[in-house]
């Protein structure tokens, strides 16, 4: 039961995504600052599949800690790809840092750049972050929130989280505290796993930490801060 559903969520995610990544070419063409409204109403649509065929639902706490409006730094924990879809819902001008890697994605790629979403070359060492700097700052001007997953990759639920230090020179940078996320999204929805297991996702949005530490201090209470968070959750 749980592969024929998974197998149903793939059917809609796939096709949904072929059918907007086509309707996403007029979105840029006629109507670009539409773009951001259409990701999301493709992401809505991804999580109602997955809400409706495999039994999949969340919980998000601490939406307190989240600004009103305006620029954010939002430093979340990485287990799945629900976590690329869920702060299309939670954030209203979402600005995720992603792998320059999936720009080449046909359609997907294109929509990526389109709604002003923050590549970073994670091969090209000290130069990506300058332009990782640079996009920051272009993201707070137009009153984004960035998302970044400072493990730099998913990681499974219960394994020691190793950050990268990106989140730190962000917010150095832009003079954002940081908004730490715990979640257990992979218990639910697996890294390369096929199947989704019916249950709930938990998402916990954590106090900010102060901008202005230096970047050890910060990096340390980052991760003691999300590894008793993802503690609790587990």
């Amino acid at each position: 039961m749980m592969w024929l559903r998974s197998t149903a969520f793939y059917l809609w995610f796939y096709g949904l995504t072929a059918i907007m990544g086509l309707g996403g070419v007029g979105v840029r063409v006629v109507a670009p600052r539409r773009a951001l409204p259409y990701a999301r109403t493709w992401a809505r649509w991804v999580l109602d599949g997955l809400r409706s065929l495999c039994g999949i639902t969340w919980e998000v706490s601490g939406l307190e800690h989240l600004p009103a409006g305006g620029p954010a730094l939002i430093a979340s924990m990485h287990q799945s790809a629900f976590d690329t879809l869920i702060w299309t819902q939670l954030a209203p001008r979402f600005a995720y840092v992603v792998k320059r890697e999936l720009l080449r994605i046909p359609l997907y790629g294109s929509m990526l750049t389109a709604t002003g979403m923050i590549p970073v070359d994670r091969r090209a060492g000290p130069a990506a972050l300058r332009a990782l700097l640079r996009e920051a700052d272009r993201a707070k001007a137009g009153q984004r929130q960035i998302v970044i997953f400072p493990e730099g990759t998913r990681v499974a639920p219960g394994a020691p989280l190793r950050l990268q230090p990106g989140v730190a020179a962000i917010s150095a940078r832009t003079g954002l505290p940081v908004i730490p996320v715990a979640t257990d999204s992979g218990r639910c929805w697996g890294r390369r796993a096929f199947c989704k297991r019916a249950g709930t996702i938990h998402l916990a949005i954590l106090p900010p930490i102060p901008p202005g530490l230096p970047r050890e201090v910060l990096m340390e209470r980052l991760q003691h801060t999300l590894t008793e968070a993802a503690a609790r959750l587990g």
